[in-house]
């Protein structure tokens, strides 16, 4: 028996999104990654993580998502997460932590698969004309509990997860040339098209011309342009029915160096046909190059990698394909060239080529382009950190900026608001009162992302015209923010050849850089559970001493051992229990196993005296009542804690008893001596030293 769910992610079609069939022009592919084995979620690396390939020109795809469990009394009813995100991995956060100030986080586009009374469930995920390039599927089971099982001794049921993508892309597109009309005819079947939007495009206009159909009036036309890409998604959706005619779509800042899809649907039916002209128009902007000549000429013998060239196309120089325009009003953006410095695995630093700060002006916005598509970049966080000149700001003027990914803001003048073609940005402001700003963007899409800055005048424009403001800026990716602080360790986690990095927090912090104290420990709390988790094997000290007092040399150094290497200092221990405890410490036959061992070699021992003496140990009652059974008692309610009673919360107490019963158990247990002797007279056993005490040859010769 299965169960099987459904969810379409519309992206300009309707919202049931229906996989197509065989189609002219279509083809299909299959993806498949090995199985997983899911986790109860603590912290990202809990997740699983899967990365997809998805091909350029495609047009659906649909996730197929498979889950199973093993059966049995221990597997229980679950729901497992699964997360999806185009360009990096997605940002999750299943715990409801905290981030960190300043940390711009999208909420991630999630499923729920439900496992209940069948063990296998299916899912699927339709979404209709996607980005290319990188794909990610994150997978957990929901929050894992605080407690403590011994492996081998308590029930655990297994839940697989594997995903499985199958690809629509479109063999037969059309391409859009600039300013050249491109007739189409649809029929049943809609028509795919698409334009190549190169640097330095400031607008992209789409127009119908000479719309003629026979089963409507108007224009019956749906035009969907852009990628669908999750969590966000700005796909433009224009329908020509009953709009002004022309029927135009105007783009501004589309995204630069790619090819932009468009798909043309009609709306009149399988029966009618609808014939149309498309123009694409594309208007590119007269960028002002920063020279960095000087520095060129003084660091020859250097290398370095500029993210965004060393100059600037030159204004007469843009190429927009082979009849763009180039506008000629003044400059609508300054280029900063940017050096890319990798310093370590996920770990860049971004700076300008010839100068520390940034100049920032009114009349145009300032640009640095940062190089974040190598498609190893997207598992860090991008900080940015911007500092205004102190003496350069005045009460009048603020400095505004955006950071974007695939092209840059450059409507300061128009809109606040940081929105590109497909993208919405990141504000950022600069004031005399707030010199400071700081931006951090966990696990940024893979692409070229935009840094624009420009100089605004609220209250009078005018007050702007002469004002220069030069900005420190700060641009790192880094794996962990502040590598996790000091409540946590940032790891580095591996997919396959990808990696990303995540924070594992200790001490109750949690959070994405373990920034939340909601549920942290006190340095009180801390200390009292190191002091409890050490100082409680003192209570070895009765066994040592009961040991010593009746001749247990071996016991007594054995109990010695443990309570030194039970201490901070295990990790100095060299014995295989030690060893073995250290690699996986809740394996029930880490314990088990010696334990066992010495049961039965006691358990012999205790049938030979007995049938040795022909008569069963021990013969006196109070043995029993004051040694044997208080023993047993206090080992079988340690065994009882330690099995089913801890918890990540009250580990330092209930770890702590068990210390402590183990050791009076011990203590309790260990048998008299041989023959009554007494007590520290080791010295009257061997009171002649080296000289013979006894003369054993007179002993043998004696006659009686």
């Amino acid at each position: 028996m299965q169960c099987a769910t459904s969810v379409n992610v519309p992206g300009g079609k309707n919202a049931e999104v229906e996989f197509p069939r065989e189609e002219v022009g279509l083809v299909s592919e299959h993806f498949s990654q090995a199985p997983q084995r899911l986790s109860f979620y603590s912290w990202y690396g809990s997740a699983r993580l899967f990365r997809f390939r998805v091909p350029p020109d495609a047009v659906l795809l649909r996730w197929l998502l498979q889950v199973s469990r093993e059966s049995g009394a221990a597997c229980t009813d679950a729901e497992i997460t699964v997360h999806f995100r185009s360009g990096a991995p997605p940002v999750i956060n299943p715990l409801g932590t905290s981030f960190p100030d300043d940390t711009a986080v999208q909420p991630s586009f999630q499923v729920g698969v439900p496992l209940s009374a069948a063990p296998r469930s299916n899912a699927s995920v339709n979404v209709s004309h996607p980005a290319p390039g990188d794909w990610f599927v994150a997978a957990h089971l929901p929050p894992s509990s605080q407690k403590i099982e011994l492996k081998g001794l308590a029930p655990t049921c297994a839940y697989v997860f594997q995903p499985e993508l199958l690809v629509t892309r479109v063999v037969e597109i059309s391409i859009m040339e600039p300013d050249v009309p491109l007739p189409q005819t649809l029929l049943s079947h809609p028509s795919y098209l698409k334009v190549f939007v190169p640097d330095y495009t400031r607008e992209l206009l789409l127009e119908l011309r000479d719309c003629v159909s026979n089963g409507s009036l108007g224009c019956p036309v749906r035009l969907t342009v852009g990628p669908v890409t999750l969590p966000s998604n700005f796909q433009k959706v224009l329908t020509c029915t009953g709009a002004p005619w022309p029927c135009r779509l105007l783009l501004p800042s589309p995204p630069w160096d790619r090819w932009l899809q468009v798909t043309a649907e009609s709306l009149v039916g399988p029966l009618g046909t609808v014939a149309f002209s498309a123009v694409a128009a594309l208007t590119a902007c007269r960028p002002r190059s920063v020279t960095v000549q000087p520095l060129l000429q003084s660091s020859q013998n250097q290398s370095f990698n500029a993210s965004s060239g060393l100059l600037s196309p030159s204004p007469d120089h843009q190429d927009l394909g082979r009849s763009g325009r180039v506008d000629r009003s003044p400059f609508c953006l300054t280029n900063y060239p940017v050096m890319r410095e990798d310093t370590d695995v996920v770990s860049v630093h971004f700076q300008p080529l010839d100068r520390v700060s940034v100049r920032v002006c009114s009349d145009t916005p300032s640009v640095m382009r940062l190089r974040l598509n190598t498609g190893m970049d997207s598992g860090g966080s991008l900080t940015i950190s911007l500092r205004a000149n102190k003496t350069e700001m005045r009460n009048e003027t603020v400095i505004v900026a955006c950071v974007n990914a695939a092209s840059p803001f450059l409507g300061f003048n128009i809109s606040l608001n940081c929105t590109t073609a497909f993208f919405q940005g990141y504000p950022l402001s600069l004031s005399a009162w707030s010199r400071r700003a700081n931006l951090i963007i966990p696990y940024p899409e893979t692409d070229n992302w935009y840094l624009s800055l420009q100089l605004m005048c609220p209250e009078n424009a005018e007050d702007c015209e002469q004002a220069v403001v030069h900005v420190e800026t700060t641009l790192y990716l880094v794996p962990c923010l502040n590598d996790c602080g000091p409540y946590g360790q940032c790891l580095l986690l591996r997919r396959h050849s990808y990696l990303y990095a995540s924070c594992s927090c200790k001490a109750g912090w949690r959070g994405w850089s373990c920034t939340d104290n909601s549920t942290a420990q006190t340095v009180a709390q801390q200390r009292a559970a190191t002091l409890l988790l050490t100082l409680s094997n003192l209570m070895f000290l009765a066994p040592i001493a009961v040991s010593v007092r009746r001749f247990f040399l071996v016991e007594a150094s054995v109990y010695a051992y443990t309570m030194f290497f039970s201490t901070v200092l295990f990790l100095l221990g060299t014995l295989v229990i030690a060893m073995s405890l250290q690699l996986d410490r809740r394996g029930m036959w880490n314990m088990l196993g010696p334990c066992l061992f010495a049961f039965v070699i006691m358990a012999s021992m205790w049938a030979y005296r007995c049938g040795h003496r022909r008569q069963c140990y021990p013969t006196s009652w109070q043995r029993w009542a004051f040694y044997l059974l208080p023993g047993v008692s206090m080992a079988s309610v340690g065994i009882a804690i330690y099995t089913s009673m801890m918890t990540s919360d009250n580990y330092y107490y209930t770890h702590s008893i068990w210390h402590i019963l183990l050791a009076g158990s011990a203590a309790l247990l260990l048998p008299p001596p041989d023959q009554p002797a007494e007590p520290w007279a080791c010295s009257q056993k061997f009171p002649c030293h080296y000289q013979i005490c006894k003369n054993d040859r007179e002993e043998l010769y004696a006659v009686t």
